[in-house]
Formats: C-alpha cells, sequence, structure tokens
C-alpha cells in the first residue's frame, strides 16, 4: 500500500476547463496517473492522482487553480474478477469508511491499481485498530 495524494478542483462546467487542467499539468512534466471528472449544473468537479504532487501543487498553484489536497492510498491489485471485492473485504473488516474510490486497468494487463481515500475519523480508527 502506498501513500498518494489526490487533488480535488472545481471548474466552471465548460468546453475546455479539464483541457486547461491537463496542459497546466503537462506543460510542468505532471504525469495524472488517474482521473474522474463529474459535473453538476455550471460546476464540475476534476480528481485527479498525480506522480508528482509537489510538482503538481507548484503548477496549480502557478495557473491560479484552486483545488483541495487529500491523502489517499494506492493498491496495485491482480487484474481478475474478484480481486477488487477482495480488497473492499479486508478494508471493510477494519472499520474502513472510503470516502472517494477510484480503480483502473489496461484491457489485457496483469495488474490493476486501486487509489482510495477515507475520513479523518476512520483513519484515526484503522490507525489503532
Amino acid at each position: 500500500m502506498a501513500k498518494t495524494k489526490k487533488f480535488s478542483i472545481t471548474v466552471e462546467n465548460q468546453p475546455g476547463a479539464l483541457a486547461r487542467i491537463a496542459k497546466t499539468l503537462g506543460s510542468a512534466q505532471v504525469n495524472i496517473l488517474a482521473l474522474l471528472g463529474t459535473a453538476q449544473g455550471t460546476s464540475s468537479t476534476i480528481e485527479l492522482v498525480v506522480e508528482d504532487a509537489r510538482h503538481a501543487k507548484k503548477a496549480l498553484d502557478g495557473a491560479g487553480l484552486t483545488y483541495q489536497e487529500t491523502a489517499a492510498e494506492e493498491i496495485e491489485l491482480q487484474n481478475k474478477p474478484g480481486a477488487l471485492a477482495l480488497q473492499l473485504d479486508k478494508l471493510a473488516a477494519k472499520g474502513v469508511n472510503l470516502s472517494s474510490i477510484c480503480a483502473t486497468a489496461s484491457k489485457g494487463g496483469k495488474k490493476a491499481i486501486l487509489i482510495y481515500t477515507v475520513e479523518a475519523a476512520a483513519k484515526a480508527k484503522a490507525a489503532t485498530a
């Protein structure tokens, strides 16, 4: 299990908003590992996990983008049926309540990546368990 950071960026729901973020990070040589975007009404929330959080923060700050940074965990799983359920059962058995989750794998790839965040209270409980 590796520690990582998740960035949440709220932008206007309009063409090019995500492209601006991607261009900002790409120009700073920051590799995006995972991305989720959702729109509600006139705003969109973009959630990113990047390879280098320190450089991402510098690039986002330089572009004047407002973001929230959250500690996250990254786990590598086998890319096979049932692997996700097994890992989620382990987290549930420890009393971990997920705040967000993202999983990805390439077709035919042997590994999948699971990234999740938990509520602050759940982190404290898991740390003392």
